[in-house]
């Protein structure tokens, strides 16, 4: 399901990424919800959410890298 708020991303994320790291991955999970609606769209056997997590995450990680502390930082 597409988030409205940050307060509405999943914990890991609202906890380890910085608010403009958070705007990008919502953005980019509600956007890969829509693009991604009909399985024939996705790889292998991902669900629709599986699928807009990962086109989240990779968009997160154009900007910013996971630092030693756990928590991610712009590179």
């Amino acid at each position: 399901m597409p988030y409205e708020r940050r307060s509405d991303l999943p914990e890991p994320v609202r906890v380890h990424l910085p608010a403009h790291a958070q705007d990008i991955y919502k953005d980019a999970f509600n956007s890969a919800w829509e693009q991604y609606a009909d399985p024939d769209d996705r790889r292998g056997d991902a669900t629709r959410e599986e699928t807009a997590h990962r086109v989240a995450w990779a968009a997160v990680k154009d900007g910013y890298e996971k630092g030693k502390d756990g928590d991610w930082h712009r590179k």
